[in-house]
């Protein structure tokens, strides 16, 4: 069998998030893996051609970030304080492209992602995180539609 030493949750710390904590912790205790919890902060970059200063964007995606680390480091402490060994982490840049570069880079084992159901223009604007991940991914990906949850 797959042993799963290394388990990435990729999250946006939504109220959709704390729903597929009950998928990480069960596969972590199954296998004894080592859970690491990812947030991207979204860049803003593509901004810059339409007017707004490049410094007023690099402070805002600072603020981001640090108020996202601040989340992250709650989160953690809430939800996983039973798995001491967790890993958080929060980096910018585009979601997909982060959480496969950090899935090579840091030797992830299994995916655990929570779909969120985008739809009609949302859908075609922002496009699916989570299909994107699961096309490319290197690993097993379990994916969790948080609202089906009971």
């Amino acid at each position: 069998m797959k042993e799963f030493n290394k388990i990435l949750f990729p999250l946006d710390l939504s109220e959709a998030s704390p729903k597929i904590i009950p998928f990480v912790t069960t596969m972590a205790q199954k296998f004894g893996s080592e859970i690491h919890l990812l947030f991207v902060a979204r860049v803003f970059g593509h901004f810059s051609g339409i007017y707004v200063p490049h410094p007023s964007i690099d402070k805002f995606e600072d603020e981001i970030v640090e108020g996202a680390k601040k989340r992250l480091k709650e989160f953690t402490e809430e939800y996983f304080s039973d798995f001491p060994e967790t890993r958080a982490e929060v980096v910018a840049g585009d979601i997909s492209e982060e959480i496969l570069k950090y899935t090579g880079s840091k030797g992830i084992d299994l995916l655990i992602l929570g779909t969120h159901g985008r739809k009609g223009l949302e859908k075609v604007v922002f496009g699916s995180v989570a299909e994107r991940v699961a096309k490319a991914s290197p690993v097993p990906v379990l994916l969790v539609n948080p609202y089906k949850v009971s």
